[in-house]
């Protein structure tokens, strides 16, 4: 038997409809040589600063900085059930090998390894990494299997941000806490991020129109227009040069090329025209492409 981890129900699915696998059990799906399940996102975790020492229940300036040596993680509380599925397929004895089968990309490896190591799992672990999830690129993608270790920069990668996050989320959330007597969440990307809100905010509130001038010069078939000069006198000097001069065409340019028609999307292309036409999110259009894809069976 071939373990399949997917990272949502509905990964796990489509996987299983491209493969051929049909008999659905609680928690994964079987049939043909597989065993797909999934992890519900997030299954496990780094463990909360408490974790690590009572002294760190109670938020408190004196026991900053929270810097763990060992690390510790955790199950969510609200998936155990998937987890405990999870284990216990890594652990039958008639699985032979594991499938990584998580979204192709940093955040997907994590999740997938968190799960594999902290299950105790030691069976052969492979990777599917594609980015469409049509049924011909999901059998080309089970075709053409990389060996998991050769991701081991990605997952070191991921947990090294994943640290990052924990440490200075952790300390900095309750340091300002502590100073301010209120609760303000800091993070690595959220605060950033919140900066640079703040200051474009700031940019249009305090935004004062100023006068600027163009110098343009018309020619037979084309224009050419100068760059903005907020300097009337420059802009005037510039103009009476233009009309005293004869413009020349140094060079000519010309190009005959061929389009050819756009290619159907898959998932990701999807994602990035959804986004730049609708304003949709990433999830919000993977959502409304399985439900539609559900919809039509």
């Amino acid at each position: 038997m071939i373990l399949v981890i997917a990272e949502k129900p509905s990964v796990a699915q489509s996987i299983a409809a491209a493969l051929g696998v049909k008999e659905k059990k609680d928690g994964y799906i079987e049939g043909g040589g597989y065993l797909i399940s999934w992890c519900v996102g997030h299954l496990v975790q780094l463990a909360e600063a408490a974790a690590y020492g009572e002294q760190y229940r109670k938020w408190s300036y004196d026991s900053l900085p929270i810097l763990p040596q060992n690390w510790q993680y955790t199950v969510a509380a609200d998936k155990g059930k998937q987890f405990k599925i999870l284990k216990e397929l890594m652990h039958r004895a008639d699985v032979s090998e594991v499938v990584n089968a998580c979204d192709a990309g940093r955040e997907g490896e994590l999740i997938f390894r968190f799960v594999y190591e902290v299950a105790g799992c030691k069976k052969p672990m492979r990777r599917l990494w594609i980015s469409s999830m049509e049924d011909a690129a999901i059998r080309s993608g089970f075709d053409n299997l990389k060996d998991g270790r050769d991701y081991d920069a990605l997952f070191a990668s991921a947990l090294c941000r994943a640290k990052a996050d924990w440490i200075i989320g952790i300390n900095a959330t309750r340091l300002f806490s502590c100073l301010y007597n209120r609760t303000l969440n800091v993070g690595r990307v959220q605060t950033p991020t919140l900066k640079m809100l703040a200051d474009r905010d700031a940019a249009i509130s305090t935004f004062k129109k100023e006068k600027y001038y163009h110098v343009r010069l018309t020619l037979s078939g084309t224009e050419a227009v100068s760059e903005k000069l907020s300097d009337a006198a420059a802009a005037d000097e510039l103009k009476a040069a233009c009309e005293t001069a004869q413009a020349e065409c140094i060079s000519v340019t010309r190009e005959k090329k061929t389009v050819s028609p756009p290619k159907l999307f898959d998932l990701t292309s999807l994602q990035r025209e959804a986004n730049r036409i609708y304003g949709y999110t990433a999830k919000q259009t993977l959502d409304l492409a399985q439900a539609f894809m559900k919809s039509d069976c």
